[in-house]
């Protein structure tokens, strides 16, 4: 049973995200092929579309909508908060990727894409989200400090 998010009540469909983090590997393979800044701003442009929650304008959020509806796939809600933490975080990521590379810091950006390639990956195959964990790690020490009683 994964942990609930005591802040909303909102839910997102699990499949949605794991359809998006795979288009997220493919264009960050894509990208650490080529390095052609075009994917960076492709991935930018997409975690900020869905970031500012217009996903009928995101190109992965539209794709993903064309398969669950067209294989008929149920959907699998789990809770939003630590599922959209993890996209700001992949949004910085991307941002920090962009930039990097459109100022001629390849290494820098090819270290970005592998961390978002590999974050995307374990999404995509095992369903383990690492921005959701680190989530899950500052709800906790938020409610270990904020208590009064446990710093007596």
């Amino acid at each position: 049973m994964s942990p609930s998010c005591p802040i909303s009540t909102r839910r997102v469909d699990s499949n949605m995200v794991r359809i998006i983090s795979f288009q997220v590997v493919l264009f960050s393979l894509i990208l650490l092929i080529t390095q052609e800044s075009v994917f960076a701003l492709i991935l930018f442009f997409d975690f900020f579309i869905r970031a500012v929650r217009k996903p009928e304008f995101s190109p992965f959020h539209i794709v993903g909508q064309f398969v669950l509806t067209g294989w008929g796939i149920a959907p699998k809600l789990c809770d939003e908060s630590p599922k959209r933490f993890a996209l700001y975080l992949g949004l910085v990521a991307s941002l920090f990727l962009a930039v990097s590379l459109l100022a001629g810091f390849t290494m820098i950006a090819t270290f970005i894409t592998a961390i978002l390639l590999i974050c995307a990956l374990l999404e995509t195959v095992f369903d383990f989200c690492i921005g959701c964990k680190i989530y899950y790690a500052i709800q906790i020490g938020k409610g270990l400090f904020n208590n009064d009683r446990n710093l007596k």
